[in-house]
Parts: C-alpha cells; structure tokens; sequence
C-alpha cells in the first residue's frame, strides 16, 4: 500500500452518498466534483463517542464550511445506519457507505489498531482535503475528533 501525499491524485472511487444533498441515497464519484473541492472524512463507526463528537462539531460549523467545500463523512457502515446517525444528530452533510472497504484502503486508512492489547483492522480517522482539479492540498491523519472541524476551518480560511 502507497501513502498519499500532498500534491498526489485524489484516488477515485464510488459509493452510495446518504444524507445532505443526497437525501435518500444516490451514488457519486470523484469525477462528480470537478473543479469543486471536496472533503473526505474517514471515521471508524457511526454513533460511537468519538465519531459522534466528531461529525457533531462539522455539523456545528456547517455555516463556515458548507459553502466552501463539499463534505462527505466516509465509514464502512452502511446506509441504514448512516441514515439514523443522520437523523439522531440532525447532520446537514452526506455520508458515504464504504461496506467494502474500498474507498479506505485506497486512501490508505485501513490499517492495523489495537485496542487494549487485542490487535484488529479498522478505519484511522483522517481526512483529505482535494482541491477543484483533484489532487489532494491537505491530508490530517489522527484525527482527534474535538480538533477536526477547527482544523478545516483553517485550511479554508488560508
């Protein structure tokens, strides 16, 4: 597995979007957003302490980032669940199904965790920032979920 890198292609992919926009359900691709830049936040589960934090504080700062990118939250669950995580915090982004797991290991964030010395495969929360002619202007791994919504608020005020 290559990591991306600052300046790289954004790597394309395909999913199902639920949410926001893209209200029921309907599949969107890189190439959808073309000379828009677009944000991809990839987070372990919907409706755990961190991811709640996390996706809450983007919704809380929607005003400021929804008109300068478009913003998809990206996690292996699926369309149900993201639907409910959806409606109980009442996000105003779209979230994209990564079932297989595709779209993480693409982008590299499908790796080895530990927790509690048990070792596991899941999803490290990072998010890319591509810019209008998709490469990637920002990358933040480790995200911690209390921080993210600040920290892309920075790079679109720059």
């Amino acid at each position: 597995m290559q990591t991306i890198q600052v300046g790289d292609p954004a790597p394309p992919f395909s999913a199902l979007a639920v949410g926001g926009v893209c209200g029921a359900g309907k599949r969107v691709s890189l190439e959808d957003f073309k000379g828009r830049p677009l944000v991809l936040y990839f987070y372990p589960k919907d409706d755990t302490p961190g991811c709640t934090t996390q996706a809450c504080g983007l919704r809380d700062e929607w005003e400021s980032l929804g008109n300068k990118a478009v913003l998809f939250g990206v996690s292996p669950d699926g369309a149900e669940s993201h639907r409910k995580f959806i409606a109980k915090f009442n996000l105003p982004f779209p979230l994209l199904s990564d079932e297989s797991r595709e779209m993480a290991e693409a982008y590299g964030v499908w790796v080895e965790k530990s927790m509690y010395g048990k070792k596991y495969m899941g999803v490290e929360r990072s998010t890319f920032v591509i810019d209008g002619e998709q490469k990637i202007k920002a990358i933040f791994r480790k995200v911690k979920p209390d921080e993210h919504a600040g920290q892309l608020a920075a790079i679109f005020r720059e």
